[in-house]
């Protein structure tokens, strides 16, 4: 796929190497020209321009990106115009980081395609690990109902899918379970990679250090994982 990623602070950078690593054709695009040499090596391509400029946006390949991302924080103005520009060059998908409820607000007004809340959504999801014995991470699907990470109880290890009742007792689903194999890096050396099992069965045993990938209410897994 090919994305342009507008502003190159740390969170615009930092998703602009990601997706140039996992192998996407990125364009990361900032009006600082500091910003542009720091990161032109690690992006597939860098940009300096000024998003604000109407006619210096239609010099990107807008029509054929898949997703455009605003990740300008610091310049609230800068992110707006931003953000209405593109929405009248009509870009496929677009989605923007918002830094505050108003910036928020007004996204939704321009009609952005997704909003993403990086410092709100670590935090929330920062909260939960310290609130919920063995949680390691989670994806939200409603307000009420995510899909979670989470080692496995001890008083499970050693039981059956089937025995522990996850959708019986629980009401909770078990999507897949995620174990580390023992694997080699590139220089030969004994290195740890999860693996998913895959479709899990009735049959399935729950190891030691095993990971479940749950999908259930909240409230239904924080009962789950209580010890």
């Amino acid at each position: 796929m090919r994305f342009i990623v507008i502003g190159l602070g740390y969170f615009g950078s930092s998703l602009s190497v990601k997706l140039t690593e996992m192998g996407h054709e990125v364009i990361g695009v900032d009006h600082d020209m500091a910003k542009v040499n720091l990161h032109k090596n690690h992006i597939t391509h860098t940009v300096c321009l000024d998003a604000k400029d109407m006619e210096a946006l239609k010099t990107l390949p807008l029509n054929d990106t898949d997703i455009v991302i605003v990740g300008i924080g610091e310049d609230f103005g800068g992110s707006v115009m931003a953000v209405a520009n593109l929405k009248q060059l009509k870009v496929n998908k677009l989605i923007s980081r918002s830094i505050s409820p108003l910036h928020q607000t007004v996204l939704e007004a321009i009609g952005v395609d997704r909003i993403i809340r990086p410092e709100q959504e670590y935090a929330d999801r920062l909260a939960k690990s310290l609130d919920m014995r063995g949680f390691i991470d989670s994806f939200d699907i409603t307000e009420d109902y995510n899909i979670i990470e989470a080692t496995v109880p001890p008083r499970m290890v050693g039981k059956t899918i089937e025995e522990v009742k996850f959708r019986k007792k629980y009401n909770i689903n078990v999507l897949t379970i995620i174990r580390m194999q023992e694997t080699t890096n590139i220089f030969g050396k004994p290195h740890p990679k999860p693996v998913a099992v895959g479709v899990i069965t009735p049959d399935t045993i729950l190891e030691e250090e095993d990971i479940l990938v749950l999908f259930g209410n909240l409230n239904d897994i924080e009962k789950l994982l209580a010890y």
